[in-house]
């Protein structure tokens, strides 16, 4: 199947003053909530093992993209990205070169300890940072997470990534993305307008472990952004639309120009 794209208008981008400083939400998570996979989890996971083996073994064949029989009618209304979610209530994150929208009944669940992840004093080996973003809904079954890689991480290459096509095809760059054995239910290309050009995205929807997972991702001067939100099978009939739509509004700024991370509500 050849992948779908399309060209999304973006409304203009907000401006970018310093927002407030978020407050530090110590939210009670479950242990189990912290165990389910999410899809920045299972990302990271399948390329750090694809990174670690690109040079002892071929890497195994992506999983199976779904394929479209020819004649098929047109696609259900939502088009491309299969419906979004009404976000007039949600709030807009801002993080590190990126912001997402949160709905409003989800809990800041990122650890403490990662606030001061990724700085280092005097030498001291520098501790990577898990996470650039963490949300939770009040059960925790339902995860929204934010993963910001060096894209070399992901592609053994000299070159800096300037796209997320220098990561392979939406094909290729599901071994990437998606783990073996997870069931594909959508795999598409987004290209979205910005202030600068024309950024591409890769979307993919898939199940592994009676987990759904929706994730989004693109490249920016070298750093792979990956915006991922997971909930049991179970729950997607009921919150998917609201999941999907998290990932999807994953947004680059132009110019990395927010020192601080914050949210506001419009």
């Amino acid at each position: 199947m050849a992948p779908a794209a399309a060209l999304l208008p973006l409304a203009p981008s907000p401006s970018h003053p310093n927002p407030p400083r978020r407050p530090l939400c110590r939210c009670a998570a479950s242990r189990r909530g912290l165990a389910v996979h999410t899809a920045i989890a299972i990302a990271s996971t399948a390329a750090a093992a694809a990174a670690a083996g690109a040079g002892e073994a071929p890497s195994p064949s992506p999983p199976p993209m779904p394929e479209t029989p020819a004649g098929a009618p047109p696609a259900k209304p939502g088009g491309v990205l299969g419906g979004i979610a009404n976000t007039r209530s949600w709030s807009q994150y801002y993080g590190s070169g990126f912001s997402i929208r949160v709905p409003p009944s989800f809990d800041d669940i990122l650890e403490p300890e990662d606030f001061n992840a990724g700085t280092t004093y005097y030498g001291d080996k520098v501790k990577p940072r898990a996470y650039a973003a963490r949300f939770a809904s009040p059960d925790r079954d339902e995860l929204i997470s934010v993963v910001i890689k060096p894209s070399n991480q992901l592609k053994i290459t000299f070159l800096e990534a300037k796209d997320i096509t220098d990561l392979g095809t939406l094909k290729e760059a599901s071994k990437i993305f998606v783990p073996a054995g997870a069931k594909v239910y959508s795999a598409r290309t987004i290209k979205v307008k910005d202030e600068e050009d024309v950024r591409t995205y890769y979307f993919y929807e898939f199940g592994l472990d009676k987990q759904h997972v929706a994730l989004m991702a693109t490249v920016d001067s070298g750093k792979t952004y990956i915006a991922g939100a997971t909930a049991p099978e179970t729950k997607w009939d009921a919150d998917g639309v609201k999941l999907r739509t998290c990932a999807q509004l994953l947004y680059l700024f132009p110019f990395h120009s927010c020192a601080e991370t914050g949210y506001r509500t419009d």
